[in-house]
């Protein structure tokens, strides 16, 4: 098993609705560890250039006006195979079809609405994470 990093947003909805430690809780009972975290607003800027992928979908306007309505939690999680394991814990983008005790299953008002992002593969996951924070402000296994 690889010691990896990853990264989640707890979006507008589950801050909204008082959701954050119940979200961190499901992380780190699941054996993840969060090693920098940080509340934010984000701007259409950062929200455009971080779903960047999807500026050609229909969605897209929809998604950005969404992710910038609130404020979101920011995070990197460490772990064991922490991609997979954290995509498990978070469950299907629909909520319909999010296996129960996920977060997704949990938490989530909609497939819009659905609580949680995380990254979906070690690419994703550098982007994502270098998006947000500096190399300083992670303090995983590589700093102890």
């Amino acid at each position: 098993m690889a010691l990896e990093r990853t990264f989640s947003i707890i979006k507008p909805d589950g801050v909204r609705r008082n959701l954050i430690g119940q979200v961190l809780a499901k992380i780190e009972g699941a054996g993840l560890k969060v090693t920098a975290s940080r509340l934010a607003w984000l701007t259409r800027a950062e929200a455009e250039g971080f779903y960047g992928v999807h500026r050609e979908r229909p969605f897209f306007n929809d998604l950005v006006n969404y992710m910038t309505s609130g404020p979101v939690l920011l995070s990197v999680l460490e772990g064991e195979n922490a991609i997979a394991r954290y995509r498990e814990i978070m469950g299907a983008t629909n909520p319909k079809n999010a296996a129960p005790g996920t977060i997704r299953a949990e938490f989530a008002e909609s497939i819009e609405a659905n609580t949680v992002h995380g990254s979906d593969g070690p690419d994703t996951a550098a982007f994502e994470i270098s998006w947000f924070f500096r190399q300083t402000e992670i303090f995983g296994a590589d700093k102890r």
